[in-house]
């Protein structure tokens, strides 16, 4: 059996995180606005601008499958929302980290799962759930290159999860 020699992410550039120096280089800052190395606070204008638009299409999409119970649409679209990071952590390629996303994944399907029989209110805690572990992601970057995701992505929670809500408290629940 044959060891391998650890991986350093200033190796190679495509991996590189804002923190990995290379020896011998000067470190380099992505983005324009003051804050910490790495992090963009006006880069991330358009993704929350978009987060807030399929946002709101994610609370509306009960309306495009208007045969189904709304909380079944809104169980599929959160475990659809969840696997996306699968998508990105095999991208990675790092192994722990496709380990620790399959984790998370199947929690997400659980919370699914139950929002379709359970309180509507399962469906605003797995969307605002799934927007902490957005937020975790994007001040962690545990999974590489996903700089624009997670702000994007907490931003469609977040909203979609506001909305809902409101419409549970209208309603008195989900059809």
């Amino acid at each position: 059996m044959t060891s391998r020699a650890p991986v350093h992410h200033a190796d190679d550039p495509a991996r590189a995180r804002p923190h990995d120096v290379r020896p011998g280089s000067a470190p380099t800052r992505t983005g324009s606005a003051p804050g910490r190395a790495g992090h963009e606070p006006d880069g991330h204008r358009a993704a929350i601008g978009w987060g807030i638009v399929v946002g709101i299409a994610t609370a509306a999409a009960p309306l495009a499958f208007w045969w189904l119970p709304a909380a079944t649409v809104y169980a599929v679209g959160l475990a659809f929302i969840a696997a996306v990071y699968l998508g990105f952590a095999v991208a990675d390629g790092r192994r722990h980290v496709i380990a620790v996303e399959v984790g998370v994944l199947s929690a997400f399907v659980l919370v699914a799962a139950a929002a379709v029989t359970a309180t509507p209110w399962v469906v605003v805690a797995g969307l605002a759930g799934h927007g902490l572990k957005d937020l975790w992601q994007h001040r962690t970057r545990f999974v590489d290159n996903t700089r624009w995701w997670p702000p994007f992505c907490a931003t469609v929670d977040w909203v979609a999860a506001l909305l809902v809500a409101v419409a549970i408290i209208a309603d008195g629940g989900l059809r």
